[in-house]
Parts: C-alpha cells; sequence; structure tokens
C-alpha cells in the first residue's frame, strides 16, 4: 500500500509540473498579450474575475466532491478540470480579440479551480507518512519546477515566432499532465474521505480567522497580469523578458516551496508569516523598475502562500470535512484576490503610486490576524 501511496504522490506532483508548464506559460504574457491585442489595464485586471471563477468552482468543486461521499466523484472533477485545461491555453493562439481572450482564460480558471479541493483532499491523505508540510513542499516544488520552464518555452516560442506558437506548443505538457493523472488514478482510486461520518469535520473559529488573513494578503497581493500589462505599457521589458521575470518568479517560488514546507511542519502558522511582508514588498519595487528583485521577492510571497495554505486547512479541518473547506477557502480568497486585482487595474489607470497604500494596509491586517491565529 505505501508504494502505491509514494506512486500517487508522484504521479499527482507531475500532474502538476506538467500542467504548470501549460498554464504558467500562458499566465507569463497574458497581460502583454492583452496589451497586443489592443486592451486597457483595467481589461487586464478583469483576469482577476478569472481568479475569481476559478474560486467560485472551487467552492463548487469541494462541495459537489463533499456531499457525494463518492471516490469517483473526486476524481472525476479532477479529471474534468485538467481536461479543460488541456483545451483553453491552446487556444489562446486563435484568439485576436480580448474579449475572447479573457473568456478562455476564464474557461482556464474554472478547469484549476473545479479540480483543485479534490486533487488537494487525495494529496493530504498520500502525504500523511512523510508529514503534510514537506509533502506539499515537495508537490509545490515540481509544481514551480513546471511553472518555471513555461515561461521558458513561452519566451523562447516568442523569440521564433510570436504568440501563436507559444500557446500551441502548450498543449503537449498539457497532454501529458492528463497521462500522469491516469497513473494516479489507477494506483489510488479509493479516496479515505468518502468513508468518514459527514456530520463532522465543519470548520472552526481558527479555520475562519485564517481564511480572512489569507483573503487580506490577497487582496494585496499585485496579480501577475497587472504586473506583465505594467511592464509592457511602461516599456520596462520585451515580450520575452517578461516572460523571463516569471520564470524568475517562478525559480524563486520553487526555492522556497520545499523549506516552507519543512518549516510549516514545525512551526506552524508562524511559517506564513514572510508571505504579506513579501507581498507588499514586491509593489513598490515593480512600480519603480526593480524587475529581478521584484520578481523574486514575488516567488517568495507565492511559494510560501501555496506550500502552507493547503497544508494548514488539512491540520484545521478534519479529513471528511476538508473538500468543503478548501472550497470554502479558496471562494473566499479568490473574490479578495479578484477585488484587490479590479482595484489595481482601475487606480493604475488614475495614479498607479495609489496602489502602493492598498497593498501596505491589506497585508498588515493580514499579519495582524496572522499574529492573533498563532497565539
Amino acid at each position: 500500500m505505501q508504494r502505491k501511496l509514494l506512486i500517487t504522490f508522484i504521479a499527482l506532483s507531475f500532474v502538476s509540473l506538467f500542467a504548470d508548464v501549460t498554464y504558467e506559460g500562458a499566465r507569463s504574457v497574458i497581460g502583454s498579450y492583452i496589451e497586443y491585442v489592443g486592451a486597457t489595464a483595467i481589461i487586464a485586471g478583469l483576469v482577476g474575475v478569472g481568479e475569481f471563477l476559478g474560486y467560485v468552482f472551487r467552492f463548487l468543486g469541494g462541495f459537489i466532491a463533499g456531499r457525494s461521499r463518492s471516490s469517483k466523484v473526486y476524481w472525476s472533477t479532477v479529471f474534468l478540470g485538467y481536461g479543460i485545461n488541456l483545451i483553453a491555453v491552446p487556444l489562446l493562439a486563435f484568439a485576436r480579440n480580448w474579449i475572447y481572450v479573457i473568456l478562455l482564460v476564464f474557461l482556464e480558471r474554472i478547469g484549476k479551480g473545479l479540480r483543485q479541493p479534490s486533487r488537494d483532499v487525495i494529496l493530504s491523505e498520500v502525504t500523511e507518512g512523510i508529514g503534510k508540510g514537506k509533502g506539499f513542499g515537495i508537490h509545490e516544488l515540481l509544481d514551480q519546477i513546471g511553472a518555471l520552464i513555461g515561461p521558458l518555452v513561452v519566451a523562447y516560442a516568442l523569440y521564433l515566432d510570436g504568440y501563436r506558437l507559444a500557446f500551441l506548443v502548450l498543449s503537449i505538457p498539457a497532454l501529458l499532465s492528463i497521462i500522469s493523472l491516469s497513473i494516479g488514478y489507477a494506483n489510488y482510486p479509493e479516496v479515505k474521505a468518502v468513508r468518514k461520518s459527514s456530520a463532522s469535520g465543519k470548520p472552526g473559529r481558527m479555520f475562519w480567522i485564517y481564511t480572512i488573513a489569507m483573503a487580506l494578503f490577497t487582496m494585496g497581493f499585485m496579480h501577475w497580469s497587472i504586473v506583465s500589462y505594467h511592464l509592457k505599457a511602461a516599456n520596462l521589458a520585451s515580450d520575452e523578458m517578461i516572460a523571463l521575470l516569471y520564470a524568475v518568479a517562478m525559480a524563486s517560488d520553487a526555492v522556497v516551496a520545499l523549506p516552507a514546507g519543512i518549516i510549516y511542519d514545525k512551526v506552524g502558522v508562524a511559517s506564513i508569516l514572510v508571505a504579506p511582508i513579501a507581498a507588499f514588498l514586491e509593489v513598490p519595487l515593480f512600480l519603480s523598475g526593480s524587475n529581478i528583485l521584484a520578481a523574486i521577492i514575488w516567488g517568495i510571497a507565492m511559494g510560501t502562500y501555496e506550500t502552507n495554505i493547503r497544508a494548514a486547512v488539512a491540520d484545521l479541518v478534519e479529513a471528511e470535512g476538508r473538500a468543503y473547506a478548501y472550497g470554502i477557502f479558496g471562494f473566499l480568497t479568490g473574490g479578495s484576490w479578484m477585488a484587490g486585482s479590479l482595484i489595481m487595474g482601475f487606480l493604475y489607470d488614475v495614479s498607479r503610486s495609489l496602489i502602493i497604500p492598498l497593498s501596505l494596509i491589506s497585508e498588515v491586517l493580514s499579519l495582524l490576524l496572522l499574529l492573533t491565529l498563532r497565539k
């Protein structure tokens, strides 16, 4: 059984690696692509609406899986989510109007949202033997290796033949993610969470404090669509360089992921305090043109956040309630990120320096709540 758990963990980690090559490759230049097709900064901010839709579908996916009490439903939502990824990203190659670009971004985010709660529940089960922090840290490491490769592939494709080739080539890793997912399912078809009683496992007070703290974090965290739009609109970087800067951010994320998970296993929520600090620092750095340093700090914030949030939710909520809890968490933090992205897009067109106090207030409040939770 332990061998099958290990194979499933490795397979799911490679699923995320290949999927991240696909959607992070596209994400690295989506803001500059929106500018390329003739849209404004507020349209780039609409990418945050796609993030919110993804988080709405995290809630729906978690609710459906948690209520179904069926392993097949858990796995079906995961397969459907990655299948959408296989279709939506390559179709960007044929979108020459910002409306179609935004709709495809929305579709890709919906797929990601639908699959994530069930996948994280499965991961929380197969990582119990090695420690959730370490397990999610290793998973995030491979995830971010894919997120590093994706922008590099896109940068090279842009150099060779422009956006069309860049998006089309991403269909290859998308297909590989489906193959890896099939291997994981074959080795772990039965999800333990479905055997539990649905009467227990409800999120408690600590979960809600933690969720509000992380929602404040995402509100003040500048989405890469705004970053990449700014870099192009302000003539701070070429399209290829924007993709390479995103690769720098993903490399930073990858370096942080495993240590962040190991530290989480030792000190718990205190390990997440670095995320809101880094999230604020990257805003003035990007706006002032310190692009490489800002990209590194952006990756530190994201790596700490993505590794530890999943481990913390798994620790704060019993197994039978995790799909629902992951969905709720994603819905609230995603809604906050959408609101923050739209406000930042609006402020960018009015006076970009106003983004700084928005980020500062959000991240200070996040820190204060996390310190309360730590006590």
